[in-house]
């Protein structure tokens, strides 16, 4: 079981801590206004934060210490992505994802190593995948048999600068391409993993397990 703190306590906020809470996770949200832990059902067990969500002391309260992921789901594209680059930069949580309605903002954030998703093609599940490892494996494709599965995988900071194809090694699967700054690219022999990147790759689903352990470790020096 993980923390999971989210700050915005609207329709998605709301959609992510119920989830999370489902899949026995521990949650705490952060909302300005009180009124808006309303929306949460009777039986939400977590914790409730009233507070500015980028504020480090708010943030304590709602276990930004212990975090393993933090999701950034309010109104504010400003708000989302200061709270998301403190609680990654002051706290160093290593996931984290910031909505934002301005599109054309993306790639300024991807710069900053903020995985980003935009308003116009938003749903609570693109954060999810982002956020919770298991829920990645149900995959953007699975081909007709169900064995094999296109998904993003999350890499251990210390695998940047490292040739994709080393990735492609260690994990024993097939990166298909990456998006850097808000763009995908088809990675060449050459390509490196660079801060920001979201690498997508083909694998056996029944190795989903071990492929993540790889990679959210240091990669092993190659004889």
């Amino acid at each position: 079981m993980a923390h999971y703190v989210i700050m915005g306590c609207g329709r998605v906020g709301v959609t992510l801590a119920h989830t999370l809470e489902d899949s026995g996770h521990s949650v705490a949200i952060i909302d300005q206004d009180d009124r808006a832990f309303r929306r949460l059902r009777r039986t939400f067990s977590g914790r409730k934060v009233t507070g500015i969500g980028f504020d480090r002391d708010t943030m304590k309260q709602a276990g930004i210490e212990e975090a393993y992921a933090f999701a950034a789901v309010s109104s504010g594209d400003n708000s989302n992505i200061l709270a998301t680059r403190v609680a990654r930069e002051t706290f160093h949580v290593q996931h984290v994802v910031a909505r934002i309605y301005d599109p054309g903002r993306a790639e300024i954030y991807q710069r900053l190593g903020i995985p980003t998703v935009a308003a116009v093609r938003w749903s609570a599940d693109q954060v999810l995948r982002r956020i919770l490892p298991e829920s990645g494996v149900a995959g953007d494709y699975r081909e007709p048999s169900g064995r094999l599965v296109l998904t993003e995988v999350g890499l251990d900071p210390t695998w940047l600068g490292h040739p994709l194809a080393a990735v492609e090694r260690a994990a024993r699967v097939r990166v298909a391409y990456v998006t850097r700054f808000g763009e995908g690219m088809l990675p060449t022999a050459g390509t490196a993993y660079q801060e920001g990147d979201t690498v997508h790759v083909m694998m056996d689903l029944s190795d989903a397990a071990e492929v993540s352990r790889i990679l959210s470790a240091p990669p092993v020096k190659e004889a």
